[in-house]
């Protein structure tokens, strides 16, 4: 398969792009698309073989759910079978933008696009560009991360074009985006609602709207539980991983650089490939040929945006093993942290 690449950016507002992307989609056909999270795979939701296109793109396993993208409210008059209170409010604090909410489905939506659960995950995304795709293609878009299923999220054209090309029918380049994280996700279906994906809409700002939010235990666990049924995407296999054997690094400032300098020191005389991924400020502490600065320790929105480009780069280097800082904390730090415990395979080691 050939893949068309296009750009539609700010400054590059060709609608001939959108019209061509609309019509790959109502035909069944798949398109990678800008949101302000990550770059997603999209499909026609409603088309159960669209959906399954995805899963076969990405290597996706099939009872991994995928999120729903739409364009206004009435779209969850037809793919829901009701939404409550607080998914109202939580609407109208948060939409559009990266929050996703799990509601009961409607008999409109296909098994295919839920993982074969009888709920629905969707999302209202602010970026234009998604937002311009839905409305001109008149489907709602079913699209997880624009990846090979496991591998860094996309966060710019290039990383889709590296593991999709010739996968998928096209792929709209707009540039780089702006969180870099994927969405919050929120299961509504309970009586206290859970947070089953923390996001770079936190905990502390859901609960400002409607109380009292639980948070998944699938977060907390040391390892994946082989038997759970994901309700969500990102709660069961395993996500954001590079190539290379990844752990985090939990101590004090000092502990932690000292551990990290031991392990490099041996990696490296050992001829093996090794990387740091530190706080800006934290940089000269560490004596690694390869240290990567993720953005200041108190940026957390500049360490989120480049977490996935920086796990992408030591790929495209090589790299065998990466020991990480530890960015534990609350608000988008949670996020943060959710994404590097999975990337690193839940390996963590106190300094």
């Amino acid at each position: 398969m050939d893949t068309i690449i296009k750009k539609y950016d700010e400054t590059h507002r060709d609608p001939e792009v959108i019209e061509q992307a609309a019509a790959i989609l109502q035909a069944g056909g798949l398109v990678a698309f800008p949101t302000e999270t990550v770059y997603g795979l999209g499909g026609d939701a409603l088309n159960p073989h669209a959906s399954a296109r995805i899963y076969a793109a990405k290597g996706r396993p099939s009872d991994n759910p995928l999120i729903v993208h739409i364009a206004d409210m009435e779209a969850l008059e037809v793919l829901t079978a009701g939404v409550p209170e607080k998914g109202k409010l939580l609407a109208q604090a948060f939409w559009p933008g990266p929050m996703t909410m799990i509601f009961n489905k409607s008999a409109a939506v296909p098994l295919e696009t839920t993982g074969g659960l009888d709920t629905v995950a969707v999302r209202m995304p602010s970026h234009f560009t998604a937002r311009e795709l839905i409305r001109g293609s008149g489907v709602y878009i079913a699209a997880p991360s624009a990846n090979l299923s496991g591998r860094p999220s996309p966060t710019c054209a290039e990383h889709c074009i590296q593991d999709l090309s010739g996968r998928v029918d096209m792929i709209i380049d707009g540039g780089r985006v702006q969180i870099g994280l994927e969405s919050t996700i929120i299961d509504l279906t309970c009586e206290v609602p859970v947070i089953l994906r923390p996001g770079y809409i936190t905990r502390e700002m859901i609960e400002a709207v409607i109380g009292e939010v639980e948070l998944d235990r699938t977060l907390f666990m040391e390892r994946p539980d082989p038997d759970l049924r994901p309700k969500a995407p990102g709660m069961k296999y395993r996500h954001y991983a590079p190539k290379g054997e990844m752990a985090i690094v939990e101590g004090s400032r000092e502990a932690v650089a000292e551990k990290i300098n031991s392990l490099t020191y041996a990696h490296e005389e050992r001829g093996e490939k090794c990387a740091v991924i530190s706080a800006e400020e934290d940089l000269s502490l560490y004596r690694a040929r390869n240290v990567f600065n993720i953005g200041g320790g108190h940026d957390e929105e500049a360490v989120a945006a480049n977490l996935y480009a920086t796990l992408r780069e030591m790929d495209d280097l090589g790299i065998e093993y990466i020991y990480s800082e530890s960015f534990a904390g609350s608000g988008l730090r949670a996020a943060i942290m959710n994404r590097l415990i999975k990337a690193a395979g839940h390996r963590i080691i106190q300094a």
